[in-house]
């Protein structure tokens, strides 16, 4: 399966910055992952946003989802396209990309710090991606 992560701003703190590499190094030993990191500059540029992502099946992340993350990989494997998670900066995703997506994905009623989501984003792809290949998830 083809992931391609889109966040505005890259993690900026230095727990956010090691725990984004660690997360990121395992997921790509299990699936095939492409980064875009937008410059926050684009936090609010629709047409930046959606041409980054043009092609592909859309994830943002918002404050509702339910569908869980695995039964939706499961699905968008089957359909051999790539799928891009769109993370926004501090502020959020505009309208109109939330609008526009394929679908809306949560990862908590929580609101997180903008570092600590991408953290979570990637920890919450590897960990599902080792239940659906059967693999032990450490403890």
């Amino acid at each position: 399966m083809r992931i391609h992560i889109v966040t505005i701003g890259k993690p900026k703190l230095a727990y956010a910055t090691a725990g984004w590499n660690e997360y990121l190094s395992r997921l790509q030993r299990l699936q095939t992952v492409r980064v875009t990191h937008l410059s926050d500059k684009y936090a609010n540029d629709i047409e930046k946003i959606r041409e980054t992502t043009t092609g592909t099946y859309v994830v943002v992340l918002e404050i509702t989802g339910t569908e869980t993350l695995v039964d939706f990989l499961r699905k968008r494997e089957l359909e051999a396209r790539e799928v891009s998670f769109v993370i926004g900066g501090p502020d959020g995703l505009p309208q109109a990309v939330r609008d526009s997506a394929d679908y809306r994905w949560s990862l908590s009623r929580l609101t997180l710090p903008h570092d600590l989501a991408m953290v979570v984003t990637l920890e919450a792809l590897f960990r599902a991606s080792t239940i659906k290949a059967g693999l032990p998830y450490h403890r």
